[in-house]
């Protein structure tokens, strides 16, 4: 894309949203649907009005490191810690359940073993972004329901790393094991070096230089994407490092008035990012993927909930705080969708297994978010009595 046509995709993109979005209000639906059916109509496979959407996917992706980054700043560190430490068994024990389904399935569809293993890993997942952007910062992020999502998304997201990175070196599985092991042991020295950064420089800038606000938003955007290619550059992912930037200076007195201030940059690019999921699936392919995909997603939207409030029951969660947290991550996941195209990268999926993959994760992110946007608070609830941000 050359600046021109940037500058038209994003009249359309944007001009669009506005009127799906207000189509989607009148219609009290939540406005994520409408970011997603419009790449549907514009997309490639729709009108055409935009056909290279790789530009765009990456773009959108700075949503995402801004959400984790924000999602940092929210967190304090001893208590993540402690949630960690109670929430792993069930992030663990859930993941083997959902594989399990996934693979099954798979198989009874008749994909190949390969496509059976990768299908039931990205079944592991549930959506940082649905989770986290439906989550109300201001009632939900300082107590415990929040507490317990975010702990498993982020156990969810370090396991979705692990399997990039087995895929990434499949060709060499010995090596890609010890790939494997090395750059997992780079995360607590991400962790450590960070700290040390904000104690020794970020939080004596920050206290020298706090009236000049423009600085702060500058020195906080430098920050989280400055570690988020780092995270990325070590092997691990861009969220991560993201993440890590934000909890760090989640201590720091300016930690919200820069986690005010950077919402709005935030959705900028997520709207991009719903957007380019809506444009990337191949409608020609509807007829071959649209049973599978829609068994897989009866599975995460019917049996995710349960699941999760089964083994949250078992760790002492009150009975509502485990339906709830059930219901939120009752999807799949963003990363479901980068597995895929590694997957096809690698020659391990064919281009049907990757669409089934990019079925179940777009048809889940819509309808789990009606679920959550009609039962319980969020910013984007339509519902005023359910509304909370």
């Amino acid at each position: 894309m050359d600046s021109g046509s940037l500058f038209y995709s994003f009249f359309l993109i944007f001009t669009g949203a506005a009127l799906l979005a207000t189509v989607a209000l009148a219609t009290r639906q939540p406005l994520i649907v409408a970011y997603i059916a419009l790449g549907g109509i514009f997309g490639p496979y729709g009108l055409e009005f935009i056909n290279d959407t790789d530009l765009l996917t990456d773009i959108g992706h700075a949503g995402i490191i801004f959400l984790l980054f924000l999602l940092g700043l929210d967190m304090q560190p001893s208590h993540l810690m402690h949630m960690l430490r109670k929430t792993a068994i069930v992030g663990l024990l859930s993941s083997v359940v959902f594989a399990a389904l996934g693979y099954g399935t798979a198989y009874a569809f008749g994909f190949s073993t390969t496509e059976c293993l990768v299908i039931g890993g990205t079944m592991m997942f549930s959506s940082t972004i649905i989770g986290i952007k439906l989550l109300p910062t201001t009632v939900l992020h300082h107590k415990h329901t929040g507490e317990l999502l975010v702990s498993l998304l982020l156990l969810q997201d370090l396991l979705a790393i692990m399997m990039l990175l087995v895929l990434y070196n499949s060709k060499g599985l010995s090596n890609g094991y010890l790939s494997l092991l090395a750059t997992l042991a780079t995360l607590p020295l991400l962790v450590m070096g960070a700290w040390g950064i904000v104690r020794y420089m970020l939080l004596p800038l920050m206290a020298k230089y706090d009236r000049f606000h423009e600085y702060m938003f500058l020195l906080a955007i430098g920050w989280c994407l400055g570690l988020a290619e780092l995270a990325h550059t070590l092997g691990l992912s861009a969220e991560i490092g993201a993440f890590v930037a934000g909890i760090t200076i989640a201590t720091s007195p300016i930690a919200q008035y820069i986690a005010i201030n950077l919402k709005p940059l935030r959705d900028f690019f997520l709207i991009l990012f719903f957007f380019s999921v809506g444009a990337s699936f191949n409608l020609g392919l509807l007829d071959e993927v649209i049973i599978p995909g829609l068994v897989l997603s009866a599975i995460c939207l019917l049996l995710k909930p349960p699941v999760f409030w089964f083994f949250l029951r078992k760790v002492s969660e009150k009975q509502s705080t485990a339906w709830e947290v059930g219901a939120r991550l009752g999807q799949n996941s963003e990363f479901s969708l980068l597995i895929a195209t590694v997957a096809t990268s690698q020659l391990l999926i064919d281009n049907v297994a990757a669409h089934v993959i990019q079925a179940v994760a777009i048809l889940t992110l819509l309808l789990s978010s009606y679920i959550v946007v009609f039962r319980y608070e969020s910013p984007i609830a339509v519902n005023d009595r359910l509304r909370r941000d």
